[in-house]
């Protein structure tokens, strides 16, 4: 029970999972940009890995964001294109929740740093000389996936307001750390960067719990109004 995840939150990536959340292939473009050229290329080149027809896929998994308009739009309308073709369900789950799971599964695999009673902020590059964060606690079960809670965002803000509100205790993640790491350093061990993997693995944890005939909202997060606006009506003239 094959499912595709697909992200353009950064560079274009895509990923297949089995119905346990273990990885079949996963691969990134690597590029910030030119999401709408590399995606179908990548999503092509990941199911001939995994060795998956497109036509046993279960459901797809898409990244929500936050990230700017145009490349979110593209990974959003070419999930929702396929799940309308092959009439199955389409997913959406935040970047920042794949990067919280990633450094919980680190942690729980002895990889990563211990997670005891430390909750994780994913800080993640929004321009303009600020970040996107969340804060997540880590929700762990002997009958269930390990997932992640949100407990606070997710929001924009300068990596300085961020700092302010607080760091102690708390396990600093994703690449946001990397442009700002006087203010924001990183955690050793955890993730940089999204893999859509772990969309897939945020995905099936959730709906482990909700049951049958859940569907994830697929609304986009992104968290600023666009730099593109319509122009301003022509002033009348006067007599």
């Amino acid at each position: 029970m094959p499912v595709l995840a697909l992200d353009t939150s950064a560079a274009a990536s895509a990923a297949v999972v089995d119905d346990s959340g273990r990885t079949l292939a996963t691969r990134s473009s690597g590029q910030t940009r030119r999401h709408a050229e590399a995606l179908t290329p990548l999503l092509d080149a990941v199911l001939a890995e995994a060795g998956v027809d497109r036509r046993d896929l279960t459901a797809v998994v898409v990244g929500t964001g936050p990230a700017p308009f145009t490349g979110l739009r593209v990974g959003l309308v070419t999930a929702r294109t396929l799940g309308l073709a092959l009439g199955i369900p389409v997913h959406g789950v935040s970047s920042l929740d794949a990067l919280a799971l990633a450094t919980v599964d680190a942690g729980l695999s002895g990889a990563g740093p211990d997670l005891a009673g430390r909750e994780v902020l994913v800080v993640t590059d929004a321009r303009r000389k600020e970040v996107y964060h969340a804060r997540y606690r880590a929700v762990v079960g002997a009958a269930t996936l390990p997932t992640v809670e949100p407990v606070d965002g997710p929001g924009v803000d300068t990596p300085a307001a961020v700092a302010a509100a607080g760091l102690d205790e708390l396990l600093v993640v994703g690449p946001g750390t990397a442009l700002y790491p006087d203010l924001l350093p990183a955690t050793p061990g955890t993730p940089t960067e999204v893999d859509p993997a772990d969309l897939a693995r945020v995905a099936l944890a959730r709906l482990a719990v909700a049951g049958d005939g859940v569907v994830l909202p697929t609304e986009p997060l992104y968290l600023r109004r666009p730099d593109a606006v319509p122009p301003a009506p022509a002033k009348r003239a006067r007599a």
